[in-house]
């Protein structure tokens, strides 16, 4: 199952620090888990400059792993140089850089084929079937998998904590509040954002899945909102596919349109 082979896992994580916040009336408390940040205060670097990071052996297989099977729908080939494992080992720029080379010649809809392909390729056979049995839909199940998205994903998001939010008039703690995507500050692509990451994982959980999920990035300060429970508007409805491009970060950017080339179909 993919969430025993996560649990199995994290004893070969790099440390963590955890923190605790007081919430509200002071009786509920935020987590906040602070993995690989390398900046002195423990937090992303403010807005305009990017974070910096100490990822791990750990981290660095995720990302090896990752970044290799979606380098198999690229097209263009990058030869890597054999020296070591060490040197064998992808880093978050050559992580992201794969994803780039990817997104080239392809329209939206092809992009996030190949990342739902990519994402079904790391489960065992029979895994989404599995764990429609596992976690059912209810407010338990969101709030588990809420929980595990903190410290699971924060070599690929950055560091984050479970956050409440309603859901079909019903408050429960099955939000993730992400505080500066470290995929979108590293790439500095919209169009990375919604058509590698948030459209393709919202669909991966609601349909593979059956456990409704919705992304809401925040293009001002590079923070994203995930609910666990709550099912996503289609595209078209949705506020990012009116999104313009980071024009003066962004390598795939033009300056001339009011919409990210890579929003359209």
């Amino acid at each position: 199952m993919v969430v025993l082979k996560l649990q199995s896992a994290q004893f070969f994580t790099a440390p963590c620090e955890i923190r605790s916040r007081k919430r509200g009336n002071g009786q509920k408390f935020s987590r906040i888990i602070r993995c690989g940040i390398a900046e002195a205060s423990g937090e992303p670097a403010p807005l305009g400059q990017k974070t910096k990071y100490n990822d791990g052996p750990f981290e660095k297989v995720f990302m090896t792993l990752f970044a290799k099977k979606m380098e198999r729908y690229a097209n263009s080939k990058e030869q890597m140089k054999k020296i070591g494992w060490w040197d064998f080992l992808y880093d978050y720029e050559r992580f992201v850089d794969a994803s780039k080379r990817v997104m080239q010649g392809k329209n939206r809809m092809q992009q996030q084929l190949v990342v739902r392909e990519v994402l079904l390729s790391m489960l065992p056979p029979g895994a989404p079937a599995q764990f429609r049995k596992l976690f059912p839909p209810t407010k338990w199940a969101c709030e588990f998998n809420a929980s595990i998205t903190v410290p699971f994903f924060q070599w690929l998001v950055g560091p984050s904590e479970v956050v409440e939010v309603e859901v079909n008039g019903i408050k429960q703690r099955s939000g993730v509040h992400i505080k500066k995507c470290r995929y979108l500050e590293n790439s500095g692509c919209v169009g990375m954002c919604v058509n590698m990451c948030k459209m393709p994982t919202q669909d991966f959980f609601t349909s593979e899945f059956g456990l409704p999920l919705t992304m809401n990035p925040n293009f001002e300060d590079m923070s994203c909102e995930m609910i666990y429970g709550q099912v996503p508007p289609p595209f078209e409805e949705d506020p990012v596919s009116k999104q313009p491009c980071y024009k003066d970060i962004c390598s795939m950017s033009n300056p001339s349109s009011s919409l990210c080339p890579k929003l359209l179909a």
